[in-house]
């Protein structure tokens, strides 16, 4: 019998994990919760043998297997470590928590009820970083010493909460910069990280009390290798979005990169000297590639995965970018 998963929150994203992990035939869309009329409906459109519920508790009543997360921020950790307690298996939309104490929490509460824990950090699933993945974990790039990453996003997000700060755990930094953490460490191999610096402004200014930040710099080290990163919201970038993960090694050099501003499309590159080789490019269906891979792994089995453990390594290091401890 294939795991029954529930969907809490079936906005644009939830709706869009939802169709990922339905494509894999591995689950069966059992319920779904939303207090938008519209995106209920338009959920009930994509699996209409699912049953609405009127939330989280209504959910786990129900004797789900799994239940996807896809709702702000400030509920994430809450509504994980409920589902989890209960024994029901969780994917969360990043970030998992606002700081790294609720993300720590979750991934306690996860080992403890012995079940799978899986968040959306869906640019590991890129084809791109895949191949540089490789590149940098089998030694071919040789030393890599230093890693550049920027996201900036030249719109920003539409919804109140993303600038409470109390509501949001932060700006840009941990909307857009937990990926590039994230891609940072899951390709070195999760080092230890140290010597953490950063520099966060709103509207050009550093920032103030009860402000996010809308521009943001840092910077640490990550075992032997510097990281540098930038990232923003509505930067005047000339372009709707610029995003860039440059690998530099003693041996060669690697880069993902966004094509024509695209939040979507990518190519990377292998570097060697002043030449290049081209690893991947569009197009490439990956947007729902994490929530897929999640949906057949509790497919497989529901039990606690270690690599989860890791979650709580880039929450560390957002922490420190806001000065948390």
């Amino acid at each position: 019998m294939r795991p029954r998963v529930g969907f809490l929150g079936t906005g644009w994203i939830g709706r869009h994990r939802m169709e990922a992990m339905l494509a894999t035939g591995a689950i069966e869309a059992a319920a779904f919760a939303d207090p938008s009329p519209e995106c209920a409906e338009q959920a009930r459109a994509l699996a209409p043998d699912a049953q609405a519920a009127d939330g989280l508790y209504a959910m786990l009543a129900m004797g789900l297997d799994g239940i996807v997360i896809a709702t702000p921020s400030a509920m994430h950790a809450e509504q994980s470590i409920r589902a989890l307690q209960a024994g029901v298996a969780v994917f969360c939309q990043k970030p998992l928590g606002r700081t790294a104490a609720e993300v720590e929490a979750v991934i306690a509460a996860a080992r403890a009820a012995d079940r799978l824990l899986g968040v959306d950090l869906s640019y590991r699933h890129t084809e791109g970083m895949r191949a540089i993945a490789e590149l940098v974990r089998s030694g071919a790039l040789g030393q890599v010493f230093a890693v550049d990453l920027v996201f900036h996003n030249a719109y920003g997000p539409d919804k109140p909460w993303f600038y409470d700060p109390a509501q949001s755990g932060g700006g840009c930094v941990i909307d857009l910069g937990v990926h590039l953490v994230d891609l940072a460490l899951w390709t070195l191999g999760f080092p230890k990280t140290e010597s953490v610096t950063a520099s966060l402004r709103a509207q050009g200014q550093p920032l103030g009390a009860d402000q996010v930040e809308d521009y943001a710099t840092a910077a640490f080290r990550a075992g032997d290798t510097d990281v540098r990163l930038a990232c923003s919201w509505r930067v005047h970038a000339g372009t709707d979005a610029e995003i860039s993960a440059v690998f530099y090694g003693t041996e060669g050099g690697a880069a993902l990169r966004n094509v024509g501003g695209s939040f979507y499309d990518f190519v990377a590159e292998r570097f060697t000297g002043t030449s290049k080789a081209v690893l991947a490019s569009p197009p490439d269906s990956w947007g729902g590639r994490a929530a897929a891979a999640w949906a057949e792994q509790l497919a497989r089995s529901p039990r606690f995965d270690a690599e989860a453990e890791h979650f709580a390594r880039s929450a560390e290091v957002l922490d420190r970018i806001y000065g948390r401890n």
